[in-house]
């Protein structure tokens, strides 16, 4: 109930003066977007989040976009001490564009982030480049800066927000779902994942992150001998003369209400 008073609080405070824990709103045709930030922990680290807000009817993006989509891309600013240390995504959706596949949110979604060697005594400038689109894709770049923070006290608000944001990050493998196998056939032409599912009355949803600009989410599924689930996905226009052996892709797996996201190793 607190959190849900507290996410609903939120809306109220962007459209007031805004908190010192978080910057300015950037606009921009296709929406706006704006980054918080909670003090500085004890190891050093700072949580916060990009929060973006597409127009109704646009779409934004996941890591891996789809055919003609932008990953969003959240780096400092040159010649500073701190560093982006890790960007988390919710699960997306796959958005059909014509016959072209996109990936990602039509809604407004919020990515946590964590930050390392940035003091609450300075102020925070990231980069933040997502893409936005409509009819057409709009490339969205603004620098984002939180001002200092010397009292080192969290919003309540923020916190919130960033919370909620951090329990929507799909988690790994658990004993019940999990990936047992997986291998590569027909010449680079077909992805074969036996899976251990939690029980489920859905068919699950699966996202395969290869190279860059390589997504896979078309999979047909069959029970295995064992008692596994079996996903079977074409995989189309992997780069000239791509070499499998040493590589690592990514895998979302979502089904009804959970979640599973892994990294699938090629030896």
């Amino acid at each position: 109930m607190m959190l849900s008073l507290a996410i609903g609080l939120a809306s109220l405070v962007t459209a007031g003066p805004v908190a010192a824990a978080s910057s300015e709103w950037a606009v921009n045709e296709g929406g706006r977007m704006r980054l918080i930030l909670l003090p500085e922990t004890g190891d050093g680290v700072r949580h916060g989040a990009l929060v973006i807000e597409p127009k109704p009817g646009w779409i934004t993006y996941w890591k891996e976009p789809g055919d003609v989509g932008i990953p969003p891309a959240i780096t400092p600013a040159p010649g500073v001490s701190y560093t982006v240390d890790s960007v988390g995504f919710p699960v997306p959706k796959v958005l059909m564009n014509g016959d072209m596949i996109d990936v990602g949110y039509d809604h407004p979604v919020t990515l946590p982030l964590t930050l390392k060697d940035a003091p609450n005594t300075s102020g925070v400038t990231l980069s933040a480049f997502v893409g936005v689109c409509q009819n057409i894709c709009i490339p969205f770049q603004a620098d984002l800066t939180v001002p200092a923070d010397e009292g080192g006290t969290a919003n309540p608000v923020e916190a919130a927000l960033i919370a909620s944001a951090q329990s929507k990050v799909p988690p790994g493998p658990s004993p019940d779902f999990h990936v047992i196998g997986h291998e590569l056939k027909l010449d680079n032409k077909e992805l074969v994942i036996r899976l251990k599912m939690p029980v489920s009355a859905e068919v699950p949803r699966v996202f395969v992150s290869g190279p860059s600009g390589h997504v896979f989410v078309k999979a047909s599924m069959t029970a295995g001998a064992s008692g596994e689930t079996v996903l079977t996905l074409p995989i189309k226009k992997l780069p000239k003369k791509y070499r499998i052996a040493g590589k690592h892709w990514g895998i979302l797996v979502v089904s009804d209400s959970r979640a599973m996201e892994t990294v699938l190793a090629f030896e």
